[in-house]
C-alpha cells in the first residue's frame, strides 16, 4: 500500500513537470511569433511606463530655480506614514511682514507606498508623481531625497 501511493506520487509529480516543460518548449520553438517578455535593462531606450504608473514624489522647478510650494503643509499631513517632512522657516517681505516659506522638502522613498495622495492634497500643484521606477540603491540613507533644490524660490504669483 505505501509502495503504490509512493509510485502515485512521483507519477503526479512527473506528470506535472512534463506539463510545465511542454508550456516551456512551446514558447521556446514559437519565440518570433510570440514574445512574452521584454529585455530589462536593454530595453531602457524604448521603455514606456503606463500613464497611470507612480514612482515618486517630485518637485519641478522652472528655469529660474521656482517652485510652486508654499510651505502648507497639507501634502505632510496627507501622507498616512510619514514620508514627506516640509521645514519652514519665516521670510521677510517689502511690507515689512514675515511670511512662511519653505526652507527643506525632505522626502523618504524607502517608507513612500506611492498612494499619491500627497499630490491630491496640494493646493498649489507643487509635486507631482514621476514615473522613475530605479530605486535600487546598497545605502538606505540615499533614499532620503529633497525636493527642492538649493537657492530656489516660490514663483510669484503663487498664494
Amino acid at each position: 500500500m505505501f509502495l503504490t501511493e509512493y509510485f502515485r506520487t512521483v507519477y503526479k509529480g512527473v506528470r506535472s513537470l512534463l506539463t510545465g516543460m511542454k508550456t516551456t518548449g512551446y514558447y521556446f520553438t514559437h519565440a518570433r511569433k510570440e514574445i512574452k517578455t521584454e529585455e530589462y535593462p536593454d530595453n531602457r531606450a524604448t521603455l514606456t511606463m503606463f500613464d497611470r504608473f507612480k514612482g515618486e514624489v517630485v518637485m519641478p522647478h522652472d528655469e529660474n530655480n521656482e517652485h510652486r510650494c508654499t510651505g502648507c503643509q497639507a501634502c505632510e499631513i496627507a501622507c498616512p506614514n510619514g514620508t514627506i517632512k516640509i521645514i519652514t522657516k519665516q521670510e521677510p517681505q517689502p511690507d515689512g511682514k514675515k511670511k512662511k516659506a519653505i526652507d527643506t522638502f525632505v522626502y523618504h522613498l524607502e517608507l513612500c507606498t506611492m498612494c499619491n495622495l500627497c499630490v491630491v492634497a496640494c493646493p498649489s500643484d507643487a509635486i507631482k508623481m514621476a514615473q522613475t521606477f530605479e530605486h535600487s540603491v546598497y545605502d538606505k540613507k540615499q533614499l532620503k531625497k529633497v525636493l527642492n533644490k538649493p537657492g530656489s524660490k516660490i514663483m510669484e504669483g503663487v498664494e
